[in-house]
């Protein structure tokens, strides 16, 4: 170990790791988790700022502080805002301020010993940067609903905030060592490490070297690299040495599916095998990695939570000693044994590792996102986003809230007499639905964000009393269902805080019910404002196609680096034919069944193998399937099931042999599980059918992105149907060539892939394809190909 080692900090972490003790005990606590945010924060400073003008003092809001001190043979770097900073008659008064919408009659002094350790570290801090003996301490619980505030004050000397302060670094400082001994060796180890690879794939070079730019220039990058190019490891070689060399303190794998996670950790057990040292950790879902049969994090109803903070330090001190590459069943094998949840271990292992594989919602999602890594302004972390395509649809999902009236009224009748203070509040929220079903007419329809400040004020009121009610009778009858209908209530209110012109209202009625959702039609902007805080972001993906629209809907900027490369395949090993004389709109599937039956037929018997044929919809391949089954019984068949588990899933891919006796013939959905993120390499797959351009179903939703966007740039039908469907189409069509050995063909039913309009986002692998207008010609195709092949 040598001198100058720099540890960063920042107070927040610091007391939390230090002063936690006890169960974990998710059963309800409040204190803001739904309604925390900036905007009451900023309330509360102006309040203050106006008491302090009225009485001729000053007060000052967000104060920033950093300390350098020299601790053994390190030396901590150590930082954090102050809440707020008063200068009055008393002397200099330093503020933490915490919110809740629940009763702070519950709140006294000592319930929160964590907040008082973060408020004497910054009191610490700023007293020795500006030289005073004693300073006063402020700690604020504010009741979001109410306006009411509970005010505890201290005033301490410099002396005593002083050993509170040593204290606290000591009891980190072990830990601080060996993650500095844990990075000089991970940094060695970086500094001498080759591509895992004895050569570059084609393109595979400039990708790397474009991601390593991207990352030591504080960008972002949107990448279309085909199938092939060696996507992942390109992106996170480069990533591991911004790691070593300091231009990142974190990596993100993100990903929408579990097979990615996987080839994550193949490619770091790869750099790993040419002797790469890094701590790397698969994030699982809590409701998958959990132990119970519900996910209830209650020490009096699950072991695992009892004592759990009393025992973490001592699971993460022999896994960080003895684990690198730590997947799901190693966490659950630590857990198991020390008797801790496996979920919460996995998050606290998290703070440790140098790289994070995990879904997008940790990063992205404001309900579930990991607070203790985004809560700060701006980090120096660099995420790899894996299958960028599927971050549009998932940044809708993620940035929108509903709402329906039903599951109120239910809860209105259970409490009346349990709980009448929680009825009376969800009948508010009932009746405020009804007006707004109302005022729609009985019909679909978009609302402005105005119309909804009543439902939201009685949704505040029933967050407030549903927080005090929740936090004193856990496991009384309604508990789940009221615990349920606070955290979907908080989420809408925390959506609408947000609500701007990139969001809509709308209303729907299905049934008796009312629907109410609060829809992000465009995500742009909330993307680009959480990828603008990290040191760099990475999009990639196979179909990243058309690049200015994916760069436009996920956050880019005309700043912001872009490349498209092309397939490092043989532009021959694949027989792409257009069947242009075929009409797949919704009105004309009827009379385009034959046809597309026999072009199936056409492709299959062109060379014995296994097939894909893919489909817009399920009824549309019923059809088809039943019409192809009576024609051609001898022709193996499989059909994809609505809904299949992941046994039924793998049933299915298993049918595809390399040595089937005889043709197989797969059936399934464009955007389904079987067209994107399956490798059937070599003879296990030769061919595709694509049937129809993909478009997404016409519904409300896609239609009020469509006006949306129309207004915006004149792209409104691009943006809602046809990109997102064309990104189907390539998807379902890379299934066929997986690697440079592999050889297939791939048929595209549908005239308008013979327009321009379509032909112009194709990408360039593409552009050699023939077109055919009848069965026989693409036999001929076929059979030139295959022969060809031979």
């Amino acid at each position: 170990m040598t001198m100058g080692n720099e540890i960063r900090i920042s107070v927040r972490d610091l007391v939390e790791f230090v002063y936690r003790s006890g169960d974990l005990d998710s059963r309800f606590a409040g204190m803001g988790k739904a309604i925390e945010g900036t905007r009451l924060h900023q309330k509360i400073q102006g309040l203050r700022k106006d008491e302090a003008a009225g009485s001729g003092e000053i007060y000052h809001k967000e104060i920033s502080v950093s300390m350098r001190i020299c601790f053994r043979d390190n030396t901590f770097i150590i930082s954090g805002r102050i809440d707020g900073l008063l200068q009055g008659s008393e002397g200099i008064t330093l503020e933490e301020i915490k919110t809740t919408s629940g009763s702070l009659d519950i709140i006294g002094e000592e319930t929160y010993p964590v907040h008082w350790a973060q408020v004497m570290c910054y009191a610490y801090m700023y007293a020795s940067e500006q030289a005073l003996k004693t300073v006063n301490i402020r700690l604020t619980y504010y009741n979001a609903d109410s306006g009411e505030q509970k005010v505890f004050i201290k005033r301490a000397g410099i002396g005593e905030l002083e050993k509170h302060f040593t204290e606290a670094v000591e009891r980190y400082y072990d830990w601080a060592y060996a993650a500095c001994e844990w990075i000089a060796l991970r940094n060695s180890t970086i500094k001498n490490l080759g591509f895992p690879y004895d050569k570059y794939r084609k393109n595979q070079r400039k990708l790397a070297v474009a991601v390593y730019k991207t990352i030591a220039a504080t960008k972002r990058i949107f990448i279309q690299a085909p199938t092939g190019t060696g996507k992942t490891i390109s992106a996170l070689f480069p990533a591991v040495k911004a790691l070593g060399e300091g231009n990142t303190d974190k990596i993100f794998y993100l990903t929408a599916k579990t097979i990615t996670r996987q080839a994550a950790l193949d490619a770091i057990g790869k750099m790993k095998c040419k002797g790469l040292r890094i701590k790397a950790i698969v994030l699982t879902a809590k409701d998958k990695i959990c132990f119970k049969e519900e996910s209830d994090c209650n020490p009096e109803y699950c072991e695992y939570a009892k004592e759990y903070y009393d025992k973490v330090n001592a699971v993460l001190k022999e896994v960080f000693e003895r684990e690198d590459i730590i997947t799901r069943e190693l966490v659950e094998e630590y857990a198991g044994r020390y008797m801790v949840c496996p979920f919460e271990l996995s998050l606290d292992l998290s703070y440790w590792a140098d790289c994070i594989i995990c879904d997008y919602n940790y990063v992205f999602d404001p309900r579930v996102n990991l607070r203790r890594f985004f809560a700060e302004t701006e980090r120096n972390y660099v995420l790899l986003i894996d299958e960028a395509h599927n971050l549009v649809d998932r940044a809708r999902e993620m940035f929108s809230a509903e709402l329906y009236k039903k599951p109120f009224l239910e809860i209105k009748r259970l409490m009346k007499i349990k709980a009448p203070l929680i009825s009376k509040t969800a009948n508010g929220i009932n009746s405020a639905l009804l007006k707004i079903r109302k005022k729609s007419g009985s019909k679909n329809c978009c609302m402005a964000k105005e119309e909804l400040k009543e439902l939201c004020q009685a949704l505040r009121v029933f967050t407030s009393r549903g927080e005090e009610w929740l936090g004193s009778n856990h496991g009384e009858q309604g508990y789940r269902e009221v615990l349920e209908l606070y955290f979907e209530a908080a989420a809408f209110l925390r959506i609408y805080e947000i609500f701007d012109e990139r969001y809509t209202a709308y209303v729907e009625l299905p049934g008796s019910d009312v629907k109410l959702k609060l829809f992000c039609l465009d995500p742009s902007k909330l993307l680009g404002e959480i990828t603008g805080r990290m040191k760099a972001s990475i999009f990639y993906s196979a179909t990243l196609t058309p690049l200015y629209y994916f760069k436009d809907i996920l956050g880019g900027s005309e700043e912001d680096y872009n490349i498209r490369l092309d397939s490092p395949f043989e532009e021959s090993n694949l027989s792409l034919t257009v069947a242009g004389n075929v009409s797949t709109r919704y009105t004309d599937r009827e009379g385009s069944l034959s046809e597309i039956a026999e072009y199936i037929k056409t492709v299959v018997s062109a060379r014995k193998g296994n097939y894909l044929i893919f489909f817009p919809s399920y009824k549309y391949m019923n059809e088809v399937f039943g019409l192809f089954t009576e024609r051609y019984p001898e022709i193996g068949t499989i059909l994809q099931q609505p809904a299949m588990q992941e046994e039924e899933k793998e049933r299915f891919l298993q049918c595809f042999c390399r040595d089937n006796e005889k043709e197989l013939v797969g059936f399934a959905v464009m955007g389904g599980i079987f067209s994107e993120g399956i490798d059937l390499e070599g003879e296990r797959l030769i061919g595709a059918v694509i049937v129809g351009v993909g478009l997404p179903q016409v519904c409300f939703e896609r239609d009020i992105i469509m006006e949306f966007f129309k207004k915006k740039n004149n792209m409104g039908f691009e943006y809602a149907y046809m990109y997102p469907g064309m990104n189907k189409v390539m998807q379902a069509a890379g299934r066929v060539i997986r690697s440079e050995s592999d050889r297939g063909v791939v048929l595209l039913i549908d005239e308008r892939f013979c327009s321009s309009r379509y032909t112009g986002i194709f990408p360039r692998e593409w552009l050699h394809n023939n077109n055919v207008e009848s069965h026989e010609e693409l036999r001929r195709i076929l059979e030139e190909f295959w022969s060809r092949m031979e």
